[in-house]
């Protein structure tokens, strides 16, 4: 999962089995345990099967901030990559 999927998926309001699985590339049993945890650390009980995305985030320790700046980097350098790219296409056209 990249830093893009990431975001977009921790932008969720609630967490089911199947984001924590990709999130943390557990597997489903190891998934459920660790819901488990996050709950029995929870000050308050929750009557829902999912988890608030926020706390999942917190427990997790997710760098928001850093997957911005990965997500940030790598569009700059696309946009740069398509710039060459076609700079390198008009020498090649200029060249014939």
């Amino acid at each position: 999962m990249n830093a893009k999927e990431t975001l977009e998926l921790i932008s969720k309001n609630w967490c089911n089995i199947n984001d924590l699985m990709k999130l943390t590339g557990l597997s489903k049993s190891s998934a459920l345990r660790l819901k488990r945890k996050i709950k029995e650390h929870l000050n308050y009980e929750l009557h829902t099967v999912d988890l608030p995305m926020n706390i999942v985030v917190d427990y997790l320790k997710i760098d928001i901030n850093y997957l911005k700046k990965l997500t940030t980097r790598k569009e700059e350098s696309n946009e740069n990559n398509k710039w060459n790219e076609k700079r390198i296409h008009k020498k090649r056209l200029h060249s014939w």
